[in-house]
């Protein structure tokens, strides 16, 4: 193992967190990243400034001995902060006990600890400013641009696995060799980033225990808690039309937008305009192309095989799980390239198209759903059929967010069971109205006992 090299493109979270897992095997792992280094330069850190972990993230951070580390940087949020109109707020927890919770943590930050990580181990190097610009499976060679220099040059591999992210060369290079699909598909909103500061006094203005929302219907405003006491701000809407970024178009209709839909956020977001006119506005799109390796040569992981849109929280969660069902093909076909590859794609590319569909649901549940009577009504009967049944029923969004069943299982289950809540919750106003006997004969018809966090 010793003498293989792998050759990783991008050092996101992602690669910065496989090459750990490679170099604890005994590979000697390069990586070859296009941006600056976020450890010697303030730069961004990428699409966003701090992200949700959960589960499926925790466990390999685990596994790779870093989550002590991480545990530092996090803030737990235990529900939704739903904030109406009126600037009322209602907190909508996540699940039913104290564990379930999810965290706030620094992109940046997350991102450096797995770098730091990876070169601890010894075997590992980091190239900085090296743009992939093709991929030659031919003569197993790598053109990049050196960004400082402006110089090309070919750069010889053995194993190439893209953690490039939603635009990785990786993937077109590979689908210029072998393509079944190759699509990103744009969801036609955009995001802006914005903040909330702490108060004069270094403290958070709003409660940081939870992720606050401004759903309203087909726009929302989103806000994650920052160890510094701010909080990282998102709105998300359509990219045309009446309430849409193409509809914003100087500070005076901003401002407008702003006292109409979001009233109580204006005393507390003094760089609103700045910040919504000096930052790019960001795109929304779902990745979703076969094959993800090319013979034994190259691998898609993370964002390059499968990118997603945002709406729960499961990008970063889904590639760090990418990366250790990686390695656990690893340990079991040392040494069959192939056999890694194929099985890598096998196993997760029905549960990356599983998670991308569920955010895109999400994205509607957030904006629009959280508001509705009917909807908290069978979130909170979901809830108390998992107390009453917890053998086989479990709320979907918890089969995602706080277990490790596959993306696909969660997906199979959570629509029987949103059949059943339906079915439970059509004709009464309140949970004491549900027949509970009639409950428990369909839900053990219908649903096996579920395993909700598989080994290793």
């Amino acid at each position: 193992m010793a003498q293989q090299k792998i050759t990783l493109i991008g050092a996101g979270l992602v690669g910065s967190l496989c090459a750990v897992f490679l170099a604890k095997r005994g590979y000697q792992v390069e990586i070859f990243e296009r941006r600056a280094d976020m450890r010697q330069e303030k730069i961004s850190a990428g699409r966003s400034i701090n992200l949700a972990l959960a589960n499926r993230g925790i466990h390999p951070l685990k596994k790779a001995g870093l989550m002590q580390q991480v545990e530092k940087m996090l803030i737990p949020m235990k529900g939704r902060m739903i904030h109406s109109l009126e600037g009322e707020q209602t907190l909508q927890p996540y699940g039913q006990t104290e564990a379930e919770v999810i965290y706030s943590v620094s992109r940046a930050d997350l991102n450096i600890l797995c770098m730091n990580a990876a070169e601890k181990e010894g075997n590992v190097t980091i190239h900085f400013n090296q743009n992939c610009l093709a991929v030659n499976f031919e003569s197993n060679e790598i053109l990049f641009r050196d960004e400082i220099t402006g110089k090309e040059y070919q750069h010889n591999f053995e194993h190439i696995i893209g953690t490039d992210g939603s635009a990785s060369a990786v993937r077109e290079a590979i689908h210029q060799k072998e393509s079944a699909n190759n699509n990103l598909e744009p969801l036609g909103h955009s995001y802006k980033e914005l903040s909330i500061p702490a108060d004069k006094d270094g403290n958070f203005q709003m409660d940081p225990n939870a992720l606050h929302i401004w759903p309203r219907g087909g726009y929302m405003l989103i806000a994650l808690p920052n160890m510094d006491a701010s909080f990282t701000v998102t709105l998300f809407m359509p990219n045309e039309g009446e309430i849409s970024f193409d509809a914003v178009k100087n500070k005076t209709q901003l401002q407008q937008f702003f006292q109409q839909h979001f009233p109580d956020t204006l005393a507390i977001m003094p760089d609103l305009s700045d910040e919504f006119f000096n930052n790019p506005t960001g795109k929304l799109a779902t990745v979703r192309c076969s094959p993800w390796h090319y013979q034994d040569k190259a691998l898609l992981i993370g964002d390059a095989a499968h990118a997603i849109v945002p709406f729960h929280g499961q990008g970063m969660n889904c590639g760090f799980e990418d990366v250790f069902e990686f390695d656990c093909l690893i340990k079991q076909y040392s040494g069959d390239w192939l056999k890694i590859f194929a099985h890598t794609e096998i196993q997760r590319k029905p549960n990356a198209d599983a998670i991308a569909d569920m955010a895109i649901e999400n994205y509607i549940t957030m904006r629009d759903s959280v508001r509705d009577e009917k909807y908290l009504l069978k979130n909170s009967l979901a809830f108390e059929l998992e107390k009453r049944f917890p053998d086989y029923f479990c709320p979907r969004y918890s089969m995602v967010m706080f277990h490790r069943l596959p993306y696909q299982e969660a997906l199979r289950r959570g629509k029987i069971q949103d059949e059943i809540l339906d079915e439970l919750a059509k004709d009464i106003i309140e949970i004491s109205q549900v027949d509970f006997s009639f409950a428990q004969t369909i839900i053990e018809s219908r649903l096996s006992k579920v395993l909700l966090n598989p080994t290793p």
